[in-house]
């Protein structure tokens, strides 16, 4: 990136937070602080009315603004491939707004970047998943809100295998995307402790008046979800797999706790840590007659007891099933 790009590029950035620190800009563009208050000087002489303060960052005076910015042609394909994954990956209010936004975006592309857009909408496809677990209604954009304001929201839900529903107030302090699904980590007022929540368990849900307390800040979410996560007790457990079948196993073996690999021969030996052996034990059934458990002992059992459970109900299948269990 030459240099007056990359002035242009800090300018935008400027103009899109309250506060930028220098260092933030000196990684991202992958130049020395010496280089950033060059160009931060740059700026000051031409005209744009800067102010900086020691320790915290530069500021652009309030009500200044550039004309409307030009994207690049890169820029509007990224934007028309957003558009596309939020239509399948989030609630219909986000849904909504993002595509009021997109109007906006489109408005200031130029004719050629405009025609790009157009060709290209109907040859970018997202396929619907097999499940659809997309939030109803408007609970991301409830949850955002209250994460922005910092305000207590209001839900009904419904928690896994419970048939009743219960009511909760809880204080999001972030979401996060995992496995197919959204989910929320709050505390609860109900359980008067951090919980995590499935958005799209979340029946109802309100925005209320009521001010979160200071209990942890969301710099702090992150770590908390590790240590929700590290919480759970983790069972380790060790299979070998024909090559040919570990190929199909790439996707979904995160799913189920996966941690290493090394091939052995035409064989692969995968190392999971999960939280249940007996959810486990069913994924493995699924490509049993081309793997073998080599432990534990636990997970041998649990499979031997899914299939004992099979021949009961299926009395014309086999008596004796090989499964890699010796």
């Amino acid at each position: 990136m030459n240099r007056f790009d990359r002035i242009t590029a800090i300018l935008i950035q400027l103009q899109s937070k309250k506060v930028v620190k220098a260092q933030d800009l000196a990684d991202r563009f992958d130049i020395s602080l010496r280089t950033v208050y060059r160009d931060i000087r740059t700026l000051e002489e031409a005209g744009v009315p800067l102010y900086g303060e020691a320790g915290v960052g530069y500021s652009i005076v309030d009500g200044y603004r550039l004309p409307p910015i030009m994207f690049t042609q890169e820029e509007a394909m990224a934007f028309l491939t957003a558009d596309k994954l939020m239509e399948k990956f989030t609630d219909s209010s986000l849904q909504k707004n993002f595509s009021s936004a997109m109007y906006k975006v489109k408005s200031v592309l130029r004719g050629t970047e405009k025609d790009l857009v157009e060709n290209l909408e109907e040859q970018i496809i997202v396929k619907d998943r097999v499940r659809n677990n997309t939030p109803p209604g408007n609970i991301l954009d409830v949850l955002l809100k209250a994460i922005a304001e910092k305000k207590n929201v209001r839900m009904i839900y419904r928690a896994f295998g419970n048939e009743d529903n219960s009511e909760r107030t809880i204080e999001p302090i972030g979401i996060f995307h995992e496995h197919e699904n959204w989910y929320t980590i709050g505390y609860c007022h109900l359980r008067d402790a951090y919980r995590q929540f499935r958005a799209d368990r979340i029946i109802d849900i309100k925005l209320t008046e009521d001010t979160q307390q200071e209990r942890t800040s969301l710099k702090e979410f992150q770590a908390l979800k590790e240590d929700m996560k590290a919480s759970f007790t983790m069972q380790k457990a060790v299979i070998l797999v024909e090559k040919n079948i570990a190929l199909y196993l790439q996707e979904h073996r995160h799913y189920h706790g996966f941690v290493s690999e090394v091939i052995i021969d035409q064989h692969v030996e995968m190392t999971f840590l999960t939280q249940s052996i007996e959810y486990f034990a069913r994924w493995f059934i699924m490509f049993a007659d081309q793997a073998e458990i080599i432990e534990p002992q636990s997970l041998k059992d649990q499979v031997m007891k899914i299939f004992e459970k099979i021949l009961k109900k299926n009395p014309l299948a086999k008596n004796t099933v090989d499964i890699g269990l010796s």
